[in-house]
């Protein structure tokens, strides 16, 4: 009996520390995120990666003041939260434990859509209604009031109404007004708002079509179109060194803008996101763009995405995900408060163990100390050895030690183009101060060894065998075809004279020529240079790329035979498939050429690949007019007829053979269905 009793109590201590242990655990861990991450490869496609930000904090009011339709947000380096609740009127302050610090502007503003708060805690306030920016001492004492500039070059017709605003560290306010295309409104302080002038102006796009029309069309047309403005700036933020961020919607590949004092953009272009409503400056040369339908864009200072997350909330009110973004801050530990005006609240995130090392490894890259930079960024790869932005920065920090080999590694496994021909560059050049000597020497020595040959074989014919061998091989049928496709490709017109006239059509040679043009587009597709490749690592499609030559070869010799019988024409199938193949001779010659140039030319020099592509294309487009035009004995008018009778040909050929196979998957669906059921009946 004392032993049961024993039994029970173990059993129960057993299970209890069973429990407190889950129980810890689940205290301990991190819920499951309701949105994923995504970044950029190198290849430019986004694809998931770790989790970078966790949803943190909710925030839904200050002490007992709730937000009602807020439209902006400033954090301060000591965390206090500053939000300009719009629907109330007001400027609320308040910390990340939703403790209210105070109230700013209460019975003085109308309607605050933009809030910028100093170093020095001065409270800067855009505010549309009022058409007037505010300024408030730290306490919430009214200090300045800037109305709309008395300046004509502000423009007498134009209102002023603020939504946006920052200040430099100079006092200098950068003001987005609605409905202003000029730009961003540059106020200083002095004299009670002296206007600057407009900063940071976009551009008007303007397409081809756009153009004709309004240079061929009358004033009262060009009236009634759709005026061809530049838009306004959304949104702003300025980081620490005075630069200036805005975001566009619908400026195309200028959504986001990096702007230096003089106004100009530092970015080549973000295309990522198409309807951004805020963005704010990181801690690290970063910067981050919330756009309206919760999801947060996270660059670095060239624009490059580094991560993206969060999502639209769909109902469920899951935390993490928003529904109406109208502002976005950062503080010094990288919390991301994204504020939802739908929700009427702050969406607080926390970054991860895996995104503060990739910020602290940014922070020490910006600063010039490489060599640091590279112990955050081997834990980051550690953690995620495919997150091609670590490798990139890996391979940067390396270049910067002139680690060339490295550079070029890292460089190649994050698709870095730039970075790989830099490093290529300083290697190929180490490369060439170590054996220029003796690869001079070489080539020397093998014109030499030729000249010498060449002397011997005149004197005493040591060639001769070799000569005779060559030469009564090239007597055969096939490779005295092969030897005339070369002959085509120089005298094109005579060429195609002999394909006519003299026998020179075959099947042999030209199938073997379309061989070796398989081959050689096969190979340079798949082991060309690294800065010449344009498909994945790792991704062969070699029977695809037989099939798409062969079939490609197969419709243009038929369609073109059909049409020039139809049109009189004297070529038969055989003929027309060996100019066609004959014509390949440009490519099948210069192609090892562009290979061997792909591995050592760098970026600045891939123009002479460009220019033998050039040549090629050209070359082989004549070589087939010209074939089409002589074998068949037409004019010139006669054969750009049979051309584009062709390309129609093969068009309505494709079309018929897709119709084909849609139908066909069809019957083999119903088919399949069929089949399925009828087992089920008999199985039943």
């Amino acid at each position: 009996m004392r032993m049961n009793k024993r039994l029970i109590r173990l059993s129960a201590i057993f299970l209890a520390c069973i429990m407190i242990v889950l129980g810890t655990g689940v205290l301990t861990t991190y819920a499951k995120t309701p949105y994923k991450t995504y970044t950029e490869d190198g290849y430019g496609y986004i694809r998931e990666t770790q989790t970078a930000y966790l949803a943190y904090e909710t925030i839904v009011k200050f002490g007992d003041r709730f937000f009602k339709n807020p439209s902006d947000i400033c954090v301060t380096d000591d965390g206090e939260i500053y939000v300009a609740d719009t629907g109330n009127a007001r400027i609320v302050v308040g910390n990340l434990q939703s403790e209210e610090i105070k109230t700013v502007g209460e019975g003085t503003l109308v309607t605050p859509k933009g809030v910028f708060v100093t170093e020095n805690k001065h409270i800067y306030v855009a505010d549309r209604d009022a058409e007037a920016v505010f300024e408030f001492a730290p306490d919430g004492t009214l200090l300045n009031t800037y109305g709309k500039p008395s300046s004509p070059l502000y423009g007498d017709d134009l209102s002023f109404l603020p939504i946006k605003i920052v200040v430099n560290d100079a006092g200098i306010m950068y003001v987005v007004c609605e409905s202003n295309t000029n730009g961003i409104v540059e106020i200083s302080p002095s004299d009670g708002g002296t206007f600057l002038g407009y900063f940071g102006t976009n551009f008007a796009s303007s397409s081809l079509k756009t153009i004709i029309y309004r240079a061929i069309l009358t004033d009262e047309q060009r009236a009634k179109m759709v005026s061809n403005i530049p838009s306004t700036p959304d949104n702003m933020a300025i980081d620490d060194k005075g630069l200036i961020y805005t975001i566009t919607r619908g400026d195309e590949e200028h959504t986001l803008k990096r702007l230096n004092i003089a106004g100009k953009n530092l970015i080549d272009k973000t295309d990522w996101s198409d309807i951004p409503a805020a963005v704010a400056a990181g801690n690290h040369d970063n910067v981050y763009v919330a756009d309206q339908q919760g999801y947060i864009y996270e660059y670095n200072k060239e624009g490059e995405l580094i991560f993206v997350f969060g999502g639209l909330d769909d109902g469920t009110q899951r935390v993490g995900l928003s529904t109406m973004v109208t502002g976005v801050a950062v503080d010094g530990s990288d919390r991301i408060y994204m504020l939802d005006s739908d929700k009427c609240q702050i969406q607080v995130y926390e970054p991860t163990e895996f995104t503060n090392l990739l910020h602290q490894a940014l922070y020490l890259y910006s600063k010039g100390r490489y060599t640091e930079s590279k112990e955050p960024l081997t834990q980051v790869l550690a953690m995620n050895s495919m997150f091609d932005y670590a490798n990139k920065a890996m391979g940067r920090a390396y270049f910067q030690e002139e680690n060339y080999e490295m550079a070029l590694k890292y460089a190649r496994l994050a698709k870095d183009y730039e970075g790989y021909s830099d490093a290529y560059w300083e290697v190929r050049n180490l490369w060439l101060k170590r054996n220029l000597v003796p690869f001079l020497l070489i080539v020397v020595g093998l014109y030499v060894l030729v000249k010498v040959m060449k002397l011997l074989d005149k004197k005493k014919g040591i060639l001769a065998k070799p000569k005779a061998f060559f030469a009564k091989l090239g007597q055969k049928k096939v490779f005295a075809n092969l030897s005339y496709a070369k002959y085509y490709m120089k005298h094109p017109i005579d060429g195609s004279y002999g394909i006519a006239r003299e026998g020179r059509a075959s099947w042999a040679a030209p199938t073997i020529l379309l061989v070796i043009f398989i081959a050689e587009f096969v190979i340079n597709k798949y082991l060309c240079g690294f800065l010449q490749k344009t498909i994945r690592e790792g991704r062969y499609e070699i029977v695809s790329d037989i099939g798409i030559v062969v079939i490609v070869m197969a419709a243009l010799t038929a369609c073109n035979y059909l049409v020039c019988t139809i049109n009189e024409g004297e070529g038969t199938v055989k003929k027309i498939y060996t100019y066609f193949c004959y014509s390949l001779m440009p490519y099948i010659c210069l192609t090892p050429v562009i290979f061997v140039l792909s591995h050592v030319l760098t970026n600045n020099e891939q123009f002479l690949i460009t220019l033998v592509q050039i040549v090629i294309v050209v070359w082989v487009a004549v070589l087939g007019i010209l074939g089409i035009k002589e074998v068949n004995n037409y004019t010139p008018g006669e054969t750009f007829k049979i051309i584009c009778l062709t390309v129609f040909t093969i068009l309505i050929m494709a079309l018929l053979i897709f119709i084909v196979y849609v139908l066909w998957a069809q019957v083999f669906e119903f088919l399949s269905a069929l089949v399925g059921e009828v087992v089920y009946r008999i199985g039943y």
